[in-house]
């Protein structure tokens, strides 16, 4: 198991690498300097060129682009050209805010998603199976930041229950966790419902039937057992989605979280910003998937058996 898990470590080099590049490329490509951008039209040329040499921006795209590497290498994220404030600084105060919001809205779509999906399963073609499916098929041709906003109407203008923006007590982030949970359970629910009606109709599930095992039993340790892997995937594959859907939920929302903090670095060109964002979530994507793949192995013998050999 080790040396999977080290394997896949190293896999994540050029991963990282690649999207470092991408990245990096792209946002050299974008038309605009973050000299004229962040002084404005009234500024000189002269002043603008001043600031564009004082920031290294007018050095040859390689030559900024193996310094941001090597800078990488020795632990230096790169300082902001807007605010001239180190990124790490600035992300110690923004990274809890779309931690919370991210790991509330995971848990949540997780949850809500297979129990629903276990439901409609066990109880196919019941009303409670066609309210969830009608239910997730709504909610999946919604876009999260329609639904964000709607929310924010209802709930925020009109009935004022919950704050409309900020993240400053429990209830500034109820609107934009319901966003963010919505948007991803739809998913997991429907992937668990159909891996576990696949699940249900196996041999192993007849023959336990006809040894008189519990219904209970039967769904919740064999059936789920065998059909969760698929959705262990897809649940991966949320978290990293949660993360980037917190950027525009958070900029919905108004919250002081690193989704507003790139989107301002975005349209001010504040290239290390960017490239040391991203560099993070892809950096928390890659080490999701390997806790999926370790995850595989914990349930299934069969993975796990194949991996240490």
């Amino acid at each position: 198991m080790f040396k999977y898990i080290l394997k896949r470590l190293l896999i994540m080099i050029p991963t990282l690498l690649g999207v470092i590049f991408i990245v990096f490329t792209i946002m050299n490509l974008t038309p605009g300097n973050p000299g004229r951008t962040i002084l404005g039209t009234m500024a000189t040329q002269e002043q603008v060129d001043q600031l564009n040499h004082e920031l290294g921006y007018d050095k040859p795209f390689f030559s900024r682009f193996f310094s941001y590497c090597g800078g990488l290498l020795q632990g230096d994220f790169g300082t902001s050209y807007r605010t001239r404030a180190p990124f790490t600084t600035e992300l110690m105060g923004r990274l809890p805010t779309t931690i919370k919001l991210g790991l509330a809205a995971f848990i949540l779509s997780s949850l809500i998603g297979v129990s629903l999906g276990i439901l409609s399963a066990v109880k196919q073609y019941s009303f409670a199976d066609v309210f969830c499916s009608t239910t997730a098929i709504l909610f999946a041709s919604i876009p999260g930041f329609f639904l964000g906003m709607v929310l924010i109407y209802v709930f925020g203008l009109k009935l004022g229950w919950f704050p409309t923006f900020g993240g400053t007590d429990f209830k500034s982030f109820v609107l934009p966790v319901i966003t963010l949970t919505i948007a991803t359970t739809v998913t997991v629910q429907r992937l668990t419902r159909t891996t576990m009606l696949e699940a249900v109709r196996q041999d192993y599930i007849r023959t336990a039937k006809a040894k008189g095992c519990s219904k209970a039993r039967m769904t919740w340790k064999h059936a789920l057992k065998n059909a969760i892997l698929p959705v262990i995937t897809v649940m991966g594959i949320n978290a990293g989605t949660v993360m980037g859907g917190a950027v525009i939920c958070e900029t919905v929302f108004a919250l002081p979280g690193m989704g507003t903090y790139i989107l301002t670095a975005i349209r001010s060109k504040d290239i290390p910003v960017v490239m040391s964002s991203t560099v993070l979530l892809s950096l928390i994507f890659c080490v999701i998937m390997i806790l999926v793949d370790v995850l595989y192995a914990a349930i299934d013998p069969r993975i796990r058996e194949r991996i240490t050999h």
